[in-house]
């Protein structure tokens, strides 16, 4: 018989008894390093949860972590742009940076905003991520600059 969970043993009275095996495991569980950076990760979450509760719009805090990720992922590509010029772009102001840079970027910001929108409707899966990606893409800005 496997005694993985424990074991029968005969009581004095002939009474067939089980004893499970100790709780904890022979060896202490060890912790690596990438388990740090998880607690780390859910930490930080977990305070930038709290300072959200405190702001008084917590959607527009969130929307400059927004445009600031945009700015990063087009810079991957190759994209210069800044937040001020996106930011002038948005506002309807003529940006001192190349206009066709700034769509990109504002791309990337729908793009991810479409894909948050999404988030709340379905669960998140391969298909929606390849929706969202390709979305950037696809979008059309109807502004024109003289």
């Amino acid at each position: 018989m496997n005694n993985r969970a424990g074991k029968f043993a005969l009581t004095p009275e002939d009474y067939r008894s089980f004893i499970p095996r100790e709780l904890l495991p022979e060896t202490l569980i060890q912790y690596d390093d990438e388990l740090h950076l998880f607690f780390k990760g859910d930490r930080n979450l977990a305070r930038l949860d709290g300072i959200t509760s405190v702001l008084p719009n917590p959607d527009l805090f969130i929307a400059m972590y927004v445009k600031k990720e945009a700015l990063l992922s087009s810079h991957i590509e190759g994209t210069q742009a800044s937040l001020e010029g996106v930011l002038e772009f948005e506002a309807d102001l003529v940006p001192k940076e190349d206009i066709s840079k700034m769509k990109e970027v504002v791309n990337y910001i729908k793009a991810l905003n479409y894909g948050i929108e999404r988030l709340v409707e379905t669960s998140y899966s391969h298909f929606l991520f390849l929706s969202f990606s390709s979305k950037d893409d696809t979008l059309s800005l109807d502004r024109s600059v003289s």
